[in-house]
């Protein structure tokens, strides 16, 4: 599956060049219509492995049933290798019912029909294409990542029924396929931050050999840069996965010390206090354009333009919520959600941040009164606020622990 997309082709390629395979069946949902499988399917058979590009969705049982029954007798089916899956990439709150079905059906929906409809075959492999975004849970693929833990599950229970199975969650190719050649650079940056590098084709090719002949239902062919985790952003968290692979130096935390973006809530704030307001004002946007900047995977903060529209800046969803956690963390705030839809361009965040450090001055209680009649009284009014920005603030955890506690849910 996914036979005809930069993936399938290569993988193909490799089979016939390196395993001496001579009959291939490349699916994909436009078969012959797809960009190059024409081209693939002749490079192939001057190779000398007959292919045949077959339209064919195959998260649809009908049309998979079909496409098996189609095979040659002569040349029975041996081999599975489910490389099909598409991208949706979006924060929880957005996910939609759409989302999560595009994103499962041509992954998960798929994987399990070809599991149902092969069991009974007589095959030597069944390779199923999933993501370290299953295992290292990496922003925005909620939605991808259930979909490849599906499958390394899939793996893990045909190994149980003693049918063949290996679950390959690949880190990030090099070769840019169908899937990742949309990502742009804040993406390959923020991948980068969670200590994920390319790896190079040959690499990944050959490590799918080693997994052909391993006994592991499950293996994680990635690139893993921990150098870049020990030596990053002292707000940057490393995955869960990594801690055990990654030694934080004590110099890291000195180093965020001395770093005005990293240097911690109460620092921060102190550091604010001891300045004149203008100098208040610029400090605390050079961390929200230092910020941006570490997030779009630009060089430094002059790459920002303070007056300039985060949308126009390259901000997606995913985006804002990164730099909204970013300042969270640098300053020690609970910085809403909403934090670029409220507040548009840096400066507007800037001056956001700074009113929440350093609240101005309440009036003074004899201060006059303003001409007018006198405003009525709203009752709770306070109250509302403050547990709107707490709403507003809280984390998924902290929403769901409300609701039970509520619902005296244990």
């Amino acid at each position: 599956t996914g036979g005809t997309g930069t993936l399938g082709a290569l993988i193909a390629r490799h089979l016939v060049t390196e395993h001496g395979v001579r009959h291939l069946v490349l699916a994909g949902r436009r078969g012959e219509a797809a960009p190059g499988a024409p081209e693939l399917v002749a490079e192939l058979a001057r190779l000398g492995a007959r292919a045949r590009a077959v339209a064919c969705d195959a998260a649809d049982p009908e049309a998979l049933r079909a496409t098996l029954d189609g095979i040659d007798a002569a040349h029975p089916l041996t081999a599975v290798v489910h490389a099909a899956g598409l991208l949706e990439d979006a924060t929880v709150p957005a996910l939609t019912p759409g989302a999560l079905e595009r994103v499962l059906r041509p992954k998960a929906d798929a994987a399990w029909h070809l599991h149902e409809l092969t069991r009974d075959h007589d095959l030597s492999a069944f390779v199923l294409f999933s993501s370290v975004a299953g295992t290292l849970g990496l922003g925005g693929q909620a939605n991808y990542a259930a979909a490849n833990a599906f499958l390394d599950a899939l793996a893990h229970r045909r190994r149980a029924e003693r049918l063949p199975a290996v679950s390959l969650a690949w880190g990030l190719w090099e070769q840019a396929s169908g899937m990742t050649g949309a990502l742009s650079d804040a993406d390959l940056a923020r991948m980068a931050r969670s200590g994920v590098a390319p790896l190079p084709t040959d690499e990944a090719l050959r490590l799918l050999d080693t997994a052909l002949v391993g006994d592991a239902p499950l293996l994680v062919p990635a690139a893993l840069d921990t150098a870049a985790l020990r030596t990053g952003p002292a707000t940057e968290a490393v995955p869960p996965m990594l801690r055990g692979l990654v030694r934080i130096p004590a110099r890291r935390a000195e180093r965020a010390a001395a770093d005005g973006v990293e240097q911690g809530p109460d620092g921060f704030a102190e550091r604010l206090r001891g300045l004149d307001p203008e100098s208040r004002r610029h400090t605390v946007l050079e961390l929200v354009r230092q910020c941006a900047a570490v997030v779009l995977g630009h060089g430094g903060p002059d790459a920002v333009d303070p007056e300039r529209a985060f949308a126009k800046l390259g901000f997606d969803s995913l985006t804002s919520v990164e730099l909204r956690n970013r300042l969270n963390a640098a300053t020690g705030l609970r910085l809403p959600t909403t934090l670029l839809f409220d507040c548009p361009t840096p400066a507007a965040v800037a001056d956001r941040v700074l009113d929440r450090l350093l609240p101005a001055a309440p009036a003074p209680l004899d201060a006059p009164a303003p001409d007018g009649p006198e405003p009525a009284a709203a009752t709770g009014a306070p109250e509302t606020e403050a547990v709107l920005e707490q709403l507003a603030s809280a984390s998924d955890d902290e929403i769901f622990s409300f609701i039970e506690s509520e619902l005296g849910i244990s």
